[in-house]
């Protein structure tokens, strides 16, 4: 393996209510697939308030992470970017489920996602053509085996985090 290899980390948000889960169709390469609300940890951030910031920048709900649902890993081939040309993408996600806050109705929603759906298990599971990674159902799964796992299982050291610009705190 290239010595020059790095996973891509990524969050997801899992959010249930009534039997349905709160899904996001974006466009892609491969055409409109489904998703959580999910993306990438940006420099300076922490997996929760990435977890926190995907989820309004994709749905214009605000979301508020009570637990961690599970870390998974997955393989997705990839036609490359100028940072990584070529090759499969490794990705770990981590998964949050929590509670869904208001609809801000002025918010427009992220470059590429074409609206939010509610989509029941059965529903999810019966469209996996659909479904932009593997790790959907994969949390979905989770989630209704009542997997949670405490937020303070996550540490991030204060060195990982921007300072809030005037006060030194952490963001």
């Amino acid at each position: 393996m290239s010595k020059d290899w790095k996973a891509s980390v990524t969050v997801a948000a899992v959010i249930e209510r009534g039997g349905r889960f709160l899904l996001v169709e974006e466009e892609t390469p491969d055409g409109l697939r489904l998703n959580q609300p999910a993306g990438h940890l940006e420099p300076g951030e922490s997996l929760v308030r990435a977890v926190i910031r995907e989820t309004v920048e994709e749905t214009a709900h605000s979301f508020e992470p009570r637990a961690l649902l599970g870390c998974y890993i997955a393989r997705a081939p990839s036609a490359g970017t100028l940072e990584r040309p070529g090759g499969d993408i490794t990705y770990v996600r981590f998964a949050f489920t929590g509670d869904l806050g208001a609809l801000d109705t002025g918010r427009p929603l992220d470059t590429g996602i074409v609206r939010t759906v509610w989509m029941s298990a059965d529903e999810i599971r019966a469209c996996p053509e659909r479904h932009r990674s593997p790790l959907l159902l994969a949390c979905v799964e989770d989630y209704l085996a009542g997997k949670r796992f405490a937020l303070d299982a996550l540490y991030t050291h204060p060195s990982a985090v921007d300072a809030v610009p005037g006060t030194g705190a952490a963001s």
